[in-house]
């Protein structure tokens, strides 16, 4: 006699969260983090795992199947994989660029030319415009940035206050571009346009642009040489002359980036190749070996390459030099990689909660006035950058969830495109446990938690956002749309 076939279980029923349980893993992630991350100086990636651990089983309370959990995962990796892949490919830029002479001579051109009371404005001002120009905030920030808080550490400025003022001009061409990506996302999930986006943006983005640069200009007044950094920048000066031959076509690795971006090619190949030229140019009039190339290319650029060059001792060099000189390559991308993947993780378990549905669905019910909207828009967006960390999922989820109220009210949708850039994508590099401020301050050597409270561009649009939405200054209205019957999620609160 023959077994009967065992019948696969059915299908867990799907339940829809309550409020509280709805806030639990969002609660709990933040909990975790700013408690490990910012007081007992905890790994943000064992953090990270752990809030997708408890959001899992959550998820498994509500009826999420672990199938269920792989698919949302995976969907939050494959949306972010170019993101990725661009993030590696920058560490390789870094390595070839040092190894190239390309930053060693933007910095000793900066050494000679920038006093200690211009280098803060001018950081903003450079990084505003190189972003603008090429579209990316982490290119920028790899390529000129890098240079900048190198010359900022050789004359002795504060490099928090450097840090901040870069990040705030890298974010600006984020915003601004048409080749940024958060640029382009944002009006597609908003029902705007690309270019009626960037025009609405200046009413926000153009004080918020004037104001830091009065204040990066009065806060650079306050920063003077002291009695050893004249020392300290012509050693700096001679170590970089003496280890490198320099000459204008270094800056072709700069070139191939900025004719990429012009003629809009993709970045990561554009980035390929500037690598490539470097990797060339550093090997030709540097005199370093392939190994050596392809050493700084996938480790970083190290100061014992430097050894024999102009009689130079790597032993005998300053801290200065140190953290000028060694740094880049792709491994050096490894723990952003790594904080990437698993916020991501928790991000996909989270949406397939349907959590954010409910809070998003609870935060709805009680906004009414045009400054309301604007301001739980901007509270939605900064929150998915605390609870999610990533710059798409803080205008893809709000987006989505705001999309037919904007129309309902009376109000355009390049405001809400507008508000959606003015607050999660500029807040997500002040978060330490993102992917973004790690790389933000893995390449220029300072903690977030440092730089972040002069990142004043990131703050100045989202206030001056919610300021427009409630004196109705900058605010586009068109007839109301009506929208769509919302349909109620079917199932059991928990």
């Amino acid at each position: 006699m023959t077994d009967s076939p065992v019948a696969a279980p059915p299908p867990r029923e799907r339940r829809v969260p309550g409020l509280f349980v709805a806030a639990l893993p969002v609660v709990l992630m933040l909990t975790l983090m700013i408690t490990g991350t910012v007081w007992l100086d905890l790994d943000p990636v064992v953090l990270l795992v752990a809030a997708c651990a408890v959001t899992g089983v959550i998820a498994w309370r509500l009826g999420v199947g672990w199938d269920r959990m792989l698919v949302g995962i995976r969907s939050k990796i494959d949306a972010a994989m170019p993101a990725l892949l661009i993030l590696v490919s920058i560490g390789m830029l870094i390595g070839t660029w040092t190894l190239s002479g390309t930053i060693p001579m933007i910095v000793d051109w900066g050494l000679k030319a920038i006093q200690p009371s211009w280098i803060v404005v001018l950081s903003f001002l450079i990084t505003m415009v190189v972003s603008t120009v090429t579209g990316t905030s982490w290119g920028s920030v790899g390529t000129v940035g890098v240079a900048l808080i190198g010359v900022a550490g050789g004359l002795g400025v504060s490099l928090p206050m450097t840090a901040g003022a870069i990040v705030s001009g890298a974010y600006f061409g984020d915003k601004m571009s048409p080749m940024s990506d958060t640029t382009n996302l944002a009006p597609a999930v908003a029902g705007s346009t690309l270019f009626e986006h960037i025009r609405h943006l200046l009413w926000t983005t153009g004080p918020a642009a004037v104001l830091s640069c009065v204040l990066y200009l009065v806060l650079g007044r306050t920063q003077h040489a002291d009695g050893q950094a004249a020392q300290r920048t012509e050693a700096l000066q001679n170590l970089l002359e003496q280890g490198f031959h320099f000459n204008l076509l270094l800056l072709l690795p700069p070139a191939v980036i900025l004719v990429g971006a012009i003629m809009k090619k993709p970045p990561l190949p554009t980035i390929i190749a500037s690598s490539a030229v470097a990797g060339l140019l550093g090997g030709v009039f540097q005199g370093f070996s392939l190994r050596q190339i392809c050493a700084s290319a996938s480790t970083g650029f190290t100061t014992s390459m430097l050894d024999g060059h102009g009689g130079i001792d790597p032993g005998q060099l300053s801290q200065a030099a140190g953290t000028l000189l060694n740094r880049g390559g792709m491994a050096s991308m490894a723990s952003t990689m790594l904080i990437g993947l698993a916020g991501f993780a928790f991000a996909g378990i989270l949406t397939e909660t349907g959590c954010l549905d409910v809070l998003m669905h609870r935060l709805l019910a009680r906004v009414r006035r045009t400054g309301g909207i604007i301001l739980a828009t901007a509270l939605s967006s900064v929150g998915a950058a605390f609870a999610m960390g990533v710059s798409y999922l803080t205008i893809i989820v709000p987006g989505q969830a705001f999309r037919d109220v904007y129309p309902e009210r009376g109000l355009a949708p390049k405001n809400l495109s507008r508000t959606l850039e003015d607050s999660g994508t500029v807040f997500v590099p002040l978060v330490p446990w993102t992917e973004a401020a790690t790389y933000m301050s893995t390449t220029l050597g300072v903690a977030t938690m440092a730089y972040a409270p002069y990142a004043f561009l990131n703050y100045f649009g989202v206030i001056i956002a919610v300021i427009c939405g409630y004196t109705g200054i900058g605010i586009a209205r068109q007839a109301p749309v009506r929208r769509a019957e919302r349909t109620e999620p079917v199932g059991a609160a928990v």
